[in-house]
């Protein structure tokens, strides 16, 4: 009889199990397709992540408090905050805001503990020209899956996303990138991996992606004292830290003595995971320049769930006047407005490109070719960039930075002792070399890198701001190749005379200070630029930054390992 009693307990807690599991199943299956109305809800502080709003929040109403009435227009933009401010909800028995706090941030957003407020998804899409980014419950069906794929890969769907949501085609093969380098099979440990973004950020002082990346060392067990700062990290990733240094800033400067010091040190990195290693500080390093570009700022549940009137996330606050209140100076955009009145329209812009696709056929010596670079290089030099950071970096950046001061300098104005010749692209290009090599070390990452190499430069829907039918191929040549010739790669077979004729002076100092100082980069510089653009254009052309930017660094990084090699 007891026995019988214990089966029926057994069968009776198995079937519980079993409809709570289901239960689970349920919710997840709902959390995904509520994550695209924007109803997103904070977990606890020691995973950081955002996980789907589900039924059971009825039974906590008391607990929660919700963002109410945000109205934000295009000031929010490139401000501390967020670029954009989805609907959180807030849970009391996650986390605790400082006494000091409370009032700043129950008075900037309206919270109320004794109400649940809800905002309805019709109200957020109609304001999402204002919001700046892709509205979470867009209803355009590309963009709405991607999305959801992105939320499945990260359990969040970050503002990064919703930029390149854009662009949903190549929003999708960044993702399946970056997901294979950080969570799919690989050379390196995990911890690893989010490290190596960690120290590649903080180049750039990007404490967006620093502290995103450190919740998720975390939540693949990585060791805390590492976060101390880089020299607590082991030595093989100290030994890491010179080729981020340099890759960062001054790409043209890594030899085969940089990568023989970490294949033949004491603790050795192989030749697979020095691949990897090499690819995530590239992806890094560029994916800041898209960061303060599209100033994208942190999430609400990113650094410590504090919100502070003065503090900065992501890409550090901007300046709301034409001059840096501690130095001085002017913005790149308001003097190089000043001196280029007479701005290049779209309409002369157009014209450019339609009488340089007539005139294609027409034949240039070699010399001609090699003097219209080296014309451009020098121009590029002359251009003026700011010269200071917007706000000095916080400690819990510089921990993770060694030799602050090293910066990208002109590749035209190195010291001629140790002067590196011009990086000719036919000798070692990305296709012939580049390509084959990379997917040799780390299998198929050369095909998604090619991939988005391809999307980036080659996306076009044929518009430039209102007009349609436009072929916007040259143009958009003119930008990839003008990055590379900052970082000394010529492409012997393109006339750089394009560059001069299709970017202003204005929109080569905005590639300039995005490519190589991108924490100098305020909100004016974005603003100034390509302004019969609509925004969407505006992040396509940051997409092309990026993308030319890693791939410049990828080659001299893969022509120096391919010397070790042979």
């Amino acid at each position: 009889m007891q026995n019988s009693s214990q089966t029926n307990c057994t069968s009776t807690q198995l079937r519980c199990s079993i409809h709570k599991a289901n239960s689970v199943v349920h919710k997840y299956r709902t959390g995904v397709e509520e994550i695209t109305n924007g109803v997103v809800q904070l977990q606890t502080p020691s995973s950081a992540r955002l996980t789907s709003h589900s039924n059971s929040v009825s039974s906590r109403d008391s607990e929660m408090r919700v963002l109410k009435d945000v109205h934000l227009d295009n000031s929010v933009f490139h401000c501390p905050k967020a670029v954009a401010l989805p609907h959180y909800e807030y849970s009391h028995c996650f986390y605790e805001l400082e006494d000091s706090d409370n009032d700043v941030f129950d008075d900037e957003f309206g919270f109320n503990d004794d109400e649940e407020m809800h905002v309805d998804s019709g109200h957020l899409h109609c304001m999402s020209h204002k919001y700046e980014i892709t509205p979470a419950d867009t209803t355009e069906e590309q963009a709405h899956s991607v999305f959801m794929d992105a939320f499945i890969q990260n359990n969040r769907l970050d503002h990064v996303s919703q930029v390149m949501g854009y662009h949903p085609d190549y929003l999708r093969n960044f993702l399946t990138t970056q997901n294979y380098l950080l969570r799919e099979d690989g050379p390196l440990p995990y911890d690893y991996r989010h490290y190596i973004a960690i120290i590649a950020a903080a180049r750039h002082h990007c404490t967006y992606l620093v502290k995103l990346h450190e919740q998720d060392f975390l939540l693949h067990n990585g060791n805390p004292e590492w976060l101390k700062g880089i020299q607590h990290a082991p030595r093989k990733i100290q030994d890491l830290y010179e080729i981020n240094k340099i890759l960062a800033h001054r790409p043209w400067l890594i030899t085969k003595e940089h990568l023989v010091k970490l294949l033949k040190s004491s603790e050795p990195w192989s030749l697979s995971e020095l691949m990897h290693a090499i690819i995530l500080l590239t992806h890094f390093h560029s994916l800041c320049s898209f960061v303060y570009g599209c100033g994208i700022s942190a999430e609400l549940d990113i650094d410590g769930f504090t919100y502070s009137r003065s503090g900065s996330s992501g890409s550090d606050s901007d300046s709301n006047s034409d001059t840096n209140s501690e130095t001085g100076e002017t913005t790149i955009n308001h003097v190089l407005l000043l001196q280029d009145d007479a701005s290049v329209g779209l309409e002369a812009l157009m014209e450019k490109m339609r009488k340089l696709n007539e005139n294609n056929s027409e034949e240039t010596s070699p010399e001609e070719l090699l003097k219209r670079f080296q014309s451009v290089e020098h121009q590029s030099a002359e251009i003026a960039v700011p010269s200071t950071k917007k706000s000095p970096p916080k400690s819990e950046i510089l921990r993770y930075v060694i030799d602050e001061e090293y910066t990208y300098t002109d590749f035209v104005t190195q010291d001629k002792v140790s002067e590196v010749p011009t990086f000719r692209a036919c000798d070692y290009s990305w296709d012939d070399h580049g390509f084959p090599l990379a997917n040799r070390l780390y299998t198929d990452i050369g095909n998604l890198l090619d991939d988005k190499y391809s999307m980036a430069a080659n996306l076009t829907y044929y518009t430039m701001g209102d007009n349609r039918e436009v072929d916007t191929t040259s143009f958009r040549r003119a930008i990839w190749n003008y990055i590379h010739c900052m970082y000394g790669i010529r492409h012997d077979d393109y006339d750089y005379s394009e560059v001069n004729q299709l970017l202003e002076r204005n929109l080569k100092a905005y590639i300039k200070t995005l490519t190589c100082y991108p924490e100098r980069l305020q909100k004016k510089d974005y603003d100034g630029v390509m302004r019969e653009f609509k925004h969407s254009e505006k992040v396509h052309v940051n997409l092309m930054l990026m993308e030319a930017r890693q791939q410049a660094e990828l080659l001299y990084a893969l022509r120096a390992l391919n010397r070790y090699m042979t």
